[in-house]
């Protein structure tokens, strides 16, 4: 039997479309920095030196540690050395693309660690606030009686000269404004009204700090330490350059830096080679930083 519904017109303008999910909230961030041009190029960057250090020993023309003393300082374009060779007569395309290794590891490893450490303590202390918040921060603050780059230094010649050492004075160097970062945002997600409705119900801090907090404070802590890394790079090749940090022979660019200097008036172009990649190094990390902040920010 034919229902009378079926025997109306049916209004078009009355079809209800089907129900769209919408992307979540990385979704979107996501979508945001593909759009940003630089940031995505600063990422492609980054990406490649990482693969360059993986790939070290099988992309590498020539073993960056033998040299000649006959064929020291050749100039760029030198048939057989692109790059160059350094004051001991060393392929410098070769200690290049090895001293990656060590520059990346000297510039990521310290935040990585300050990341964590630095997050615990001002999540902790945002959350608890009260006396605790006060004790924790104003000690943080008295890391901020020193520029980094003196704390570094101090950190290291006390410590000694080292791979190990140097990444221990960088890790302490960054964990103050890691961690007043991580409180001032815990500090403000504490008093959300899920965050209420969560205590109410009587869940326990830990949880709370685990399912509510965390999920909320991680991403702007990250976006911050992303563009630490790039400071960790220039102090790192900076303890080197004072003799610090990596020693020789080891390939690294703060440490060719030094070992060139001398040569700056011979061949500028193969001293300077280092230089130019800190830099292009540290420029792809803070665009990339840049480029996340951006994308998390909703408004954009």
């Amino acid at each position: 039997m034919t229902s009378v519904a079926s025997l109306l017109p049916q209004d078009p303008a009355r079809t209800v479309a089907p129900i769209e999910k919408s992307p979540g909230y990385w979704a979107g961030v996501m979508q945001r920095f593909k759009k940003d041009k630089l940031a995505v190029f600063a990422g492609c960057v980054i990406v490649l030196l990482l693969l360059v250090a993986i790939l070290a020993p099988l992309i590498a023309p020539m073993d960056p540690y033998a040299g000649r003393t006959i064929r020291r300082l050749r100039p760029v374009g030198t048939s057989g050395f692109p790059l160059g060779t350094d004051e001991l007569g060393r392929d410098m395309l070769s200690r290049l693309i090895y001293g990656a290794r060590y520059s990346l590891m000297m510039g990521v490893t310290p935040v990585i660690l300050a990341f964590g450490i630095g997050s615990l303590i001002g999540i902790i202390s945002g959350y608890v606030g009260g006396r605790t918040n006060t004790v924790i921060m104003r000690t943080i603050d008295v890391f901020y009686a020193f520029p980094s780059v003196l704390l570094a230094v101090a950190l290291s010649g006390a410590l000694g000269a080292g791979i190990q050492n140097a990444l221990v004075s960088l890790t302490v160097v960054f964990i103050p404004p890691i961690a007043r970062v991580a409180e001032a945002v815990t500090t403000q997600v504490r008093n959300r009204d899920y965050v209420e409705a969560a205590r109410a119900s009587g869940a326990k801090a830990l949880t709370i700090i685990r399912v509510h907090v965390l999920g909320n404070v991680l991403g702007p802590i990250f976006v911050y330490a992303t563009g630490l890394i790039s400071v960790s790079m220039i102090l790192a090749s900076g303890l080197s350059f004072l003799g610090l940090g990596v020693r020789p022979p080891e390939p690294e660019w703060g440490l060719m830096l030094n070992t060139l200097r001398t040569a700056i008036y011979n061949q500028p172009l193969v001293a300077a080679l280092p230089g130019v990649m800190i830099f292009m190094t540290s420029i792809s990390f803070n665009m990339l930083a840049d480029g996340l902040r951006n994308a998390m920010d909703v408004k954009v």
